[in-house]
């Protein structure tokens, strides 16, 4: 029987890393897409690019592995007892490597001149700006969207049914408000894959010290103050509600008693 229940779980943990591996890959994948595209000239494209990319990917996944796709929001989930520590090692690992396949893809799909021109879309501080501004910027920006993701897919209280919406919309308007300083990453693994494949490693560590800053400050905010005495963390469970497809309605669980 022992043996069945860890073949079952490591199945479900299989599960869920193949969907935080393509979360991130279609972050970079479309979000990237988009820059070399444009020429790195259209930001409205761009960052709708990037929120849509992972609004619909929390929507079509989100009640298999939660919809993380991002280190510093598993993280966040980790220091709050939302994640426990195997699964996140598994997620942050899936997440880099969705995200460097898809650099390794969009190489092959789009011209080298095309990608030279915008650096493989690699996130780099803008001339002018400091570090600090950088990971400031960043901070701020992932606060917001670790903040959405407790307010949404984790309190049992939240809009849950709208979550997709609100992450992917939080991406979408963290890009357009500073997407011209720091090209508003606000996920590790959107910078890790293309700064992977294309070599450039440059500030590389802004791109996880103020996203990972953001979202534990705001991951302990909304646990320990927010939701207080909430949290009954289980060994290998995700703690994040999915979003829609599974949650029962008052209406459902009252037919469902009859």
């Amino acid at each position: 029987m022992s043996k069945k229940r860890n073949a079952g779980d490591e199945r479900e943990l299989l599960r869920q890393a193949v969907v935080e591996f393509i979360g991130p890959f279609a972050l970079v994948f479309i979000g990237v897409g988009a820059i070399i595209s444009t020429a790195g000239e259209n930001l409205i494209a761009i960052a709708l690019a990037h929120g849509l990319a992972i609004g619909l990917l929390v929507a079509s996944a989100g009640h298999i592995s939660g919809g993380v796709y991002n280190p510093a929001l598993t993280i966040g989930l980790l220091v709050t007892g939302r994640l426990p520590v195997n699964r996140a090692g598994v997620y942050v690992v899936a997440q880099l490597a969705g995200a460097t396949v898809a650099a390794l893809a969009l190489k092959a799909v789009f011209f080298g001149s095309d990608i030279d021109a915008v650096n493989l879309g690699v996130p780099a501080i803008a001339p002018g700006f400091s570090v600090g501004a950088g990971i400031l910027a960043e901070a701020i920006g992932t606060f917001f969207l670790m903040f959405a993701v407790f307010g949404t897919a984790v309190d049992k209280r939240g809009a849950k049914e709208i979550a997709p919406l609100v992450i992917g919309l939080i991406i979408t308007i963290d890009i357009l408000a500073f997407g011209a300083v720091t090209g508003g990453a606000v996920n590790p693994s959107r910078s890790f894959g293309p700064a992977l494949v294309q070599g450039d490693w440059t500030n590389f560590w802004v791109y996880w010290v103020g996203p990972v800053a953001g979202a534990v400050g705001a991951a302990l905010l909304y646990h320990h103050l927010l939701q207080p005495g909430t949290i009954t963390p289980e060994a290998g469970r995700v703690e994040i509600e999915p979003t829609t497809a599974q949650r029962e309605t008052p209406r459902s669980e009252r037919r469902r008693r009859r």
